[in-house]
């Protein structure tokens, strides 16, 4: 257990955008160091979106580095509240989930949290525990805790009322049933990105009428992609998954732009503030930020994937974006000798995540972004037959070598 607590206040907010309670938070972390007992932190997720990225992965990297600091942290998976949806940021409600697509998102979430959290120190709760025994005169109270005015402030709902698109009175009840998690938990800190301040901030409210000491409301800052203007989204395409091959990754964070270096560091890495103040200083004096962005890629692939994987995509990038060549140890994708045209492959290429989509790949096709042994290919082309060891390049970033 850390003991200094201006050195915990320092790497709690490192990257923060806000933060709310502070002397909560001190006397929190006093009672913490004198007892020896961890803190609980919380993260509330609604499994509607399984494919986490960097930008899902701010909040978890920061969650990493409090059980650094010896805390704990309990993850609730929103199997009950996930049935409504969370309305923030919606105009129109949400289509609620089935108990089978919640339980199968929960699980593909908890894959992927476990490649970022400490698993000694991580608990995964489904807040159907807690919310599913509550009986009605219980969800009477809980409502009687807030008023319609209240829920009105909300950006979203007060569009909606303005604009009069229904508000379901159940759609007032997620940030309730959320606030009810911290109840539950007894929570000294949640967090959530800004668009979740209502929500978590319900949370601290809820937990004072209940006579309980409020938790510390902690509020990371929204992540570029690689547009550097657009909050990081798959759909955008701007996108850095933490499941990507290490090459892509590489290449992606190679792309971002030079004032995002800072950033990514704060929120996408663990490195410690003194440490981010030090890269600061040196891009301030003229250092190469090229150079920046390449120690940038090394840190953050190294948080994902294995120092040999790392070493092989430093490789692969300086052959295959500086020499432009061919690099060696590219991936591989086996494909049946009796369905061997290029046509055939495409569901593959989906599948493994090199192309979103048929059509996208008939455009990069059509654009010239398609080769096959470093000549470009033209659509008549789909239904040439390839062979054991050809390698397709698609766009500018992936290589595949084809294997029957």
């Amino acid at each position: 257990m850390q003991t200094n607590i201006e050195e915990q206040i320092k790497i709690i907010t490192k990257g923060s955008d806000r933060l709310v309670g502070m002397d909560e938070l001190k006397i929190k972390l006093e009672r913490s160091i004198k007892e020896n007992k961890s803190l609980i932190i919380k993260l509330g997720l609604d499994p509607s979106a399984p494919d986490i990225h960097l930008g899902h992965a701010v909040v978890l990297r920061k969650i990493k580095q409090m059980q650094d600091l010896g805390h704990k942290a309990v993850i609730v998976i929103g199997d009950f509240t996930g049935k409504i949806g969370d309305p923030t940021g919606k105009s129109k409600g949400r289509v609620a989930l089935t108990d089978e697509q919640v339980k199968e998102n929960a699980r593909t979430y908890t894959d992927q949290i476990i490649k970022i959290l400490q698993p000694d120190q991580t608990e995964i709760r489904f807040n159907s525990e807690w919310l599913g025994e509550l009986k009605f005169d219980d969800v009477i109270k809980l409502a009687a805790t807030t008023t319609v005015a209240r829920m009105l402030e909300r950006d979203d709902f007060q569009n909606r009322y303005k604009n009069n698109v229904p508000i379901g009175v159940h759609e007032f009840l997620y940030p309730l049933m959320q606030a009810y998690d911290s109840v539950a938990l007894n929570t000294d800190i949640e967090l959530g990105g800004t668009d979740q301040t209502f929500n978590i901030l319900m949370g601290r409210n809820l937990q004072k009428a209940m006579g309980l000491e409020q938790q510390t409301a902690l509020f990371m800052p929204i992540l570029e992609g690689l547009d550097g203007k657009e909050k990081m989204s798959k759909s955008l395409g701007n996108y850095i998954g933490i499941n990507e091959p290490p090459q892509v990754m590489f290449k992606k964070l190679m792309e971002i732009p030079d004032e995002l270096i800072i950033k990514y560091f704060e929120l996408a890495t663990d490195e410690h503030p003194d440490k981010i103040e030090e890269i600061k200083n040196d891009l301030e004096n003229g250092k190469n930020p090229r150079d920046i962005k390449y120690e940038l890629a090394n840190v953050i692939i190294s948080l994902y994937h294995t120092p040999l994987d790392v070493e092989e995509a430093i490789k692969y990038y300086d052959t295959a974006f500086g020499r432009k060549s061919i690099p060696d140890n590219i991936p591989e994708l086996i494909i049946d000798l009796d369905k061997d045209k290029l046509a055939d492959i495409i569901p593959l290429l989906i599948r493994d995540k090199y192309i979103p989509s048929g059509s996208e790949f008939r455009r990069l096709i059509a654009q010239g972004g398609v080769q096959i042994n470093r000549e470009s290919i033209v659509l008549d082309d789909l239904d040439m037959v390839l062979a054991c060891g050809d390698i397709l390049k698609v766009g500018k970033k992936k290589f595949i070598k084809i294997i029957k």
